[in-house]
């Protein structure tokens, strides 16, 4: 099970539901890219997705009105 220390993603300025939707999105966009090119991915398209959020790769940019919920 994949649990990874989140503080550094969420650091006060993204809320963890953004998280979770920013999340499902890219994991569906490694899943089609991977079908399209006829990969097979090894990993879950969600550990990839999480792990490309906690490296940096990616930010999620949200609504300053939905950040506190």
């Amino acid at each position: 099970m994949l649990n990874p220390d989140l503080r550094n993603v969420l650091k006060g300025k993204t809320s963890r539901y953004s998280l979770v939707l920013a999340t499902a999105k890219r994991a569906r966009v490694i899943a089609d890219e991977a079908e399209q090119k006829g990969e097979i991915i090894v990993e879950k398209p969600v550990t990839l997705a999480v792990n490309e959020f906690i490296d940096g790769k990616y930010l999620i940019e949200e609504p300053e009105d939905i950040r506190d919920l």
